[in-house]
């Protein structure tokens, strides 16, 4: 059974409830959410023995293996939610997974989605983190300044480029007169192909 309930969230994207599902489970008050942790589990350790194969061959085992399994978890959380108290908070959260359960369940068919979310995650808590930073630049040239710094940091990222030496060998150009009429080569996308040139002819 995962410890992180993140896990669940993943797969139902249900956050606050399935926080709520573990915590019950935890205390041993919750045998349905127990289960339905382990039923995702299982899930997952199928996932662990795909990772980085291709996308065919992810589908073909994923509609082998995974597919039985996801469509029992469905006839199981019907069942569930027949006994459990319509105003109960599991019910809530097994409502919510039954109503996106097209959704939920695109990634038996394509083998290029992942079972969860925890990439696409990664990728914008730099962008949340930043925007409360922001909330503190003093003034609005301040934040001004702040976003147009936060938007170079996240394109280096995107092409590979290592911020920090990006920011000091741009500017040091700056400072050594680097004309204004070629700002445009100074961008992280030139800045990094000029790099990658560079390291060839090397």
């Amino acid at each position: 059974m995962p410890t992180d309930p993140s896990k669940l969230v993943r797969i139902l994207r249900l956050k606050p409830r399935v926080t709520r599902w573990e915590q019950n489970s935890a205390y041993g008050s919750a045998p349905i959410a127990s289960e339905a942790l382990e039923r995702i589990a299982a899930l997952y350790a199928i996932e662990k023995t795909i990772r980085g194969k291709s996308a065919d061959e992810r589908r073909a085992v994923r509609q082998e293996k995974s597919k039985p399994l996801v469509l029992a978890l469905k006839i199981w959380l019907e069942q569930q939610l027949a006994r459990v108290s319509t105003k109960s908070v599991i019910a809530e959260a097994i409502r919510y997974g039954l109503n996106h359960w097209d959704g939920l369940t695109r990634f038996l068919e394509d083998g290029r989605i992942e079972l969860d979310t925890n990439i696409v995650e990664r990728s914008i808590r730099p962008i949340a983190l930043n925007r409360k930073n922001a909330l503190f630049a003093g003034h609005d040239q301040g934040a001004e300044n702040w976003a147009a710094i936060a938007s170079l940091v996240e394109t280096c990222k995107l092409y590979g480029v290592d911020p920090q030496a990006y920011f000091a060998d741009v500017l040091i150009r700056l400072v050594n007169l680097w004309p204004a009429s070629r700002l445009d080569e100074l961008m992280p996308w030139a800045w990094a192909a000029q790099h990658s040139a560079g390291r060839l002819a090397a």
